[in-house]
């Protein structure tokens, strides 16, 4: 029932956080876009996925599709090495992971999916890993139910879209197979756009690309009651991006206080980028038995990124200059989780448990074939990271009232460099991390509820952490790896309120609202030493003492026969509290600016229609540092759907938007470029089914 009325975002089931439950009722902040989310964004990019979560955006690139990261609260961005390793990222329950020189983190085609959750806060680390600072990120791929209806055993869809910034075009087919007890959908889905402009129409270096991605799914029932599942997953993304930026992530760095043009700097090369998910799940949940809903699945994961020809290759030769080097990265993971949750409710308690064990081993390669400085990457070093993580939640709720949701994980570390790093000071490494959490939420009455969590994480260092160095004089002084890194750690502490309304205005309108402050103490971060405060022998990186994060977020959803609106507030501060650092007390670079986004709409069900304007306002900011300091700026969307029931046209779904309506110039401060200008986007769909 509470997915009945699609625009109250509040009321949506959420799935990753534990056992299945509304968003409002969530003791954190969680956030869901469904499919008709995805389908109404048209989106192109991770910026244009997350617009409208509060306190969650895209960091790096504005527009390219490679070159983004994620960015949470205040942390992750697509600069620093490792950023990303503080924000959980799965695929169908597979954990992703990917970090290059300035090439972003998530690679997967957004047209894959149907869903995207969003798990904010500390608190996210119990199921999904300890270090999870941010939060998590949630990626579903397409089912075959979701195209098959009771009736029909056979579906095909064509998908044809069309972007005007970049006269960009889209295609994509999907076929969904009903087998007796099994169900199977296979998708293919190709994009090809020239060079986007900004507001000012000036091109945006690199936003040119060509791709296509593939997903086949099968799904079997059996067992009693068909109470057990077998899922087989496999989706592929290849983006093929000629005489594009070698910086990926955008045309500013972080060079002190001067911007510098990294086109100018590192000049273009050819990649190819390949993604590929495999996942396996057994799921049996025991139509006779509370006490056992089980999953197994084992996962694998390569994200693979080709560099050739360089515009500026005759600067290829050793150490760090290896940048300008035809080379290859790859990060492959292997993972199996087993989680089960136990049924324990009796008398006024319902009492979930879920229990599970997770172990997974990553492999980092990346090495030159060019002829001038062939071999492995100092900067980005090779080795294998395994790690088996052991966790148990709870979820005791009395009465329907009173909801407590403690939990624990312990993940061990094992980390091995390779022969190149162990040469150049790598050793073999063993590390544990915990991470507690309590949460709680309290419903005053049928209206207003009260929530609030603790949560402690620890964080330990990545591959690339352990053992980068400088392996020349190619930079004065040389660092070495850096094997005495402590692990960083974080405390968090929200509250919140949600208060929800029936019948407000009108007898058959809804108000969903929900607000969430948080405080996060983090300690002994790791960040990368400067060259210029570093003395020979120094390691690469080291550890800062301490920073603060924290600030406040608002979502609202209102939904009548006829109405909707949503907003989504966040402003987040954050401090350098190290002592003796150079930015001490000043905001840390990763800090997003203020922000409101407001959508309101109108549902016109006699004409099958939905249209609606967002406008998205950001303040003005100043950071640490000069590329992620920017002034404010306020955009303006207009969009239309319109899926006809009845006539010739019936079973047509249309999406209609037109991004940035008044061509305004702007830069987010998480990103390094300008953003699009006006861009008009046109989706048509049609399902035929037999």
């Amino acid at each position: 029932m509470a997915q009945e009325t699609f625009f109250l975002a509040l009321g949506r089931i959420i799935l990753s956080a534990g056992t299945a439950k509304v968003a409002i009722d969530t003791p954190q902040a969680v956030s869901s876009l469904e499919q008709a989310d995805l389908d109404r964004l048209q989106a192109n990019s991770i910026g244009d996925v997350l617009k409208g979560i509060p306190g969650v955006q895209g960091a790096g690139a504005s527009t390219r599709p490679l070159g983004q990261a994620f960015n949470i609260r205040g942390i992750g961005n697509a600069e620093q090495t490792a950023s990303e390793a503080r924000i959980a990222v799965t695929v169908d329950g597979a954990p992703k992971f990917f970090e290059s020189y300035r090439m972003g983190s998530f690679f997967g085609d957004l047209e894959l999916f149907k869903r995207v959750e969003v798990l904010r806060g500390a608190a996210s680390s119990t199921l999904y890993g300890a270090g999870a600072i941010g939060g998590v990120v949630n990626f579903t791929t397409k089912d075959p139910a979701d195209f098959l209806g009771e009736d029909a055993n056979t579906v095909l869809r064509f998908k044809a879209g069309y972007n005007s910034n970049g006269d960009t075009a889209k295609l994509g087919l999907i076929w969904a197979q009903r087998l007796g007890a099994a169900e199977v959908l296979g998708a293919l889905n190709f994009s090809d756009g020239g060079e986007m402009v900004d507001g000012d129409g000036n091109a945006i270096a690199g936003s040119d690309h060509r791709s296509w991605s593939g997903l086949a799914k099968g799904v079997w029932h059996f067992g009693n009651d068909d109470d057990q599942t077998l899922t087989f997953s496999m989706s592929r993304t290849d983006t093929s991006l000629d005489d594009a930026t070698v910086a990926q992530t955008g045309d500013l760095q972080f060079f002190g206080t001067t911007p510098a043009s990294a086109l100018a700097t590192f000049g273009t090369n050819d990649i190819d980028a390949v993604d590929d998910t495999v996942t396996l799940a057994w799921r049996h949940q025991a139509a006779a038995n509370p006490f056992i809903d089980l999953t197994v699945q084992l996962s694998y994961t390569d994200t693979s990124v080709e560099k050739r020809d360089f515009s500026m290759a005759a600067g290829c030769r050793a150490g760090d200059s290896m940048v300008l080097c035809d080379s290859d990265y790859a990060y492959t993971t292997t993972a199996l989780k087993i989680e089960n949750t136990a049924d324990l409710s009796g008398g006024n308690w319902k009492n979930f448990l879920t229990f599970g064990m997770q172990i997974s081993s990553q492999d980092r390669t990346a090495y030159s074939i060019a002829p001038a400085a062939p071999g492995a990457l100092p900067f980005h070093p090779e080795g294998k990271d395994q790690k088996t993580g052991i966790y148990a939640q709870g979820e005791f709720t009395w009465n329907d009232k009173l909801m407590l949701m403690p939990g624990v994980r312990v993940d061990f570390g094992n980390f091995t460099p390779s022969a190149d790093a162990a040469a150049n000071g790598g050793t073999d490494k063993s590390e544990t991390a915990i991470s507690p959490k309590l949460a709680a939420l309290y419903k005053v009455n049928d209206q207003f509820s009260v929530f609030g969590s603790v949560a402690h994480t620890e964080r330990m260092p990545s591959l690339d952490e352990y053992y980068q160095y400088n392996p020349t004089a190619g930079r004065v002084p040389v660092r070495t790896a850096s094997m005495d890194l402590n692990k960083e750690q974080a405390d968090t502490v929200e509250l919140g309120f949600a208060w929800q309304k029936d019948g407000l205005l009108a007898a058959d309108d809804s108000l969903r609202l929900k607000v969430t402050a948080f405080h996060n103490d983090m300690t002994d971060r790791i960040t990368v030493r400067p060259s210029s405060q570093s003395a020979p022998g120094q390691s690469y990186y080291y550890n800062l003492n301490s920073a603060q994060i924290w600030g406040v977020e608002l979502e609202a959803d209102y939904d009548a026969e006829r109405w909707f609106a949503q907003a989504a507030f966040a402003n987040i501060r954050s401090r350098d509290t190290t002592v003796g650092s150079a930015n001490y007390g000043r905001t840390l670079a990763d800090t997003p600016a203020e922000s409101l986004v407001l959508t309101v709409g109108a549902k016109l069900p006699d004409q099958n229609l939905v249209i609606g304007w967002r406008g998205s306002w950001f303040d003005d900011i100043t950071t640490s540092a000069l590329a992620t300091s920017a002034d404010g700026y306020n955009v303006h969307d207009v969009f239309l759907t319109w899926k006809p029931e009845e006539g010739a046209f019936a079973g047509m779904e249309v999406n209609f938007t037109v991004e940035n309506v008044f061509d305004t110039n702007y830069r987010n401060n998480l990103t390094l470029d300008n953003g699009a200008g006006r861009n008009a986007k046109l989706t048509l769909a049609r399902n035929f089914t037999w």
